[in-house]
């Protein structure tokens, strides 16, 4: 196991390296830059620069350069000194920018992680061991409606009955005297009452999925010798049942540990903005519109490093729990 974890570990470096360039190639392929579209927006809103304020702030920003010493200072200020470069649309440091929305994306989808696997790993067991049931017909149903309904829907129609019904907005975070205040117990409570919405919105199409994952795989495996030699020995249907079957059969939540943490980050970004929530999602999405370089180079290659730490959680998780995986050579 050692050897293994090691392995992958030195293997993520040059992954790192790989992915470092493949995304700086990626921001800078959309033609233009912020500079172009900044101009733009201000011809549209009817103001008119000179060629020498164009140039002046595009030597400003460092835009004038060739593309190799744009690459070389941003990887040097991220390895050397973790500057991630500057905002250009809010003239901010991006490592603030993202200091300020990640504790409460961080929150929302680890909660909305809990809320999925709370409620789907004891619902797909149910269904599996009962199975063509009444609860396990009617949790098939709610199931593929989870699936077929886009969150963001779920958020609209959850919106529309907040507002109608009871007169509160489901939108946000935070109390409108909460909101810019500084943190406390009482605005830490105030967010508690205020989050389960995007949980809930943002965890039901995968809790019908992972229902559905958790079903079949443990229908298969209670269908198989091993199952049935164990019920011959006598031994207690619950330790039949969590001794092997159990475990193999949540190899798929284990397996998705890999995209769940780039998940953590981006979370459910057209959610977030339907519910004006203030995480990175909104934040990434307004980087990529406006060009802003900086600030998507960091979030992509931000979701790319969590990506291969994620694998590595996956493949070490998947060792521990499922005893027929072998770590070879």
């Amino acid at each position: 196991m050692f050897n293994y974890i090691l392995r992958r570990i030195l293997l993520v470096i040059p992954t790192l390296i790989a992915i470092t360039v493949v995304t700086f190639v990626v921001i800078q392929l959309p033609a233009g830059d912020y500079l172009t579209t900044y101009v733009a927006q201000l011809q549209a809103q009817g103001t008119q620069l000179d060629e020498s304020e164009v140039v002046a702030l595009r030597q400003r920003y460092g835009l004038d350069q060739p593309l190799y010493v744009q690459f070389y200072r941003w990887v040097s200020g991220i390895v050397l000194r973790g500057d991630y470069g500057r905002s250009f649309r809010w003239n901010r440091p991006v490592a603030e920018l993202l200091g300020e929305r990640m504790l409460l994306t961080v929150t929302i989808s680890l909660s909305t992680l809990l809320f999925t696997w709370v409620v789907a790993i004891p619902v797909g067991i149910y269904s599996a061991t009962h199975q063509y049931s009444f609860f396990d017909y009617l949790f098939t149903f709610f199931g593929f409606v989870g699936r077929g309904i886009p969150n963001f829907m779920i958020a609209l129609i959850l919106m529309w009955v907040s507002i109608s019904r009871f007169g509160v907005s489901a939108g946000g975070l935070f109390s409108a005297e909460f909101r810019d205040a500084a943190w406390n117990w009482a605005r830490v409570v105030d967010l508690l009452k205020h989050l389960w919405v995007p949980m809930v919105v943002l965890g039901i199409g995968g809790t019908a999925g992972l229902i559905r994952t958790m079903r079949a795989n443990l229908l298969d495996e209670l269908s198989k010798p091993y199952v049935e030699t164990a019920r011959a020995k006598g031994l207690p249907e619950a330790r039949v049942l969590w001794r092997y079957p159990v475990r193999v059969a949540l190899n798929p939540f284990v397996s998705t540990v890999g995209w769940t943490l780039p998940a953590l980050i981006s979370g459910g970004t057209i959610v977030s903005v339907v519910l004006s929530l203030p995480t990175a999602g909104p934040l990434l999405l307004d980087a990529l519109l406006a060009q802003d370089m900086y600030v998507a180079g960091a979030f992509l290659l931000l979701l790319s490093v969590l990506t291969v730490i994620g694998t590595l959680i996956s493949d070490i998780l998947l060792a521990v729990l499922d005893p027929r995986i072998k770590l070879g050579a």
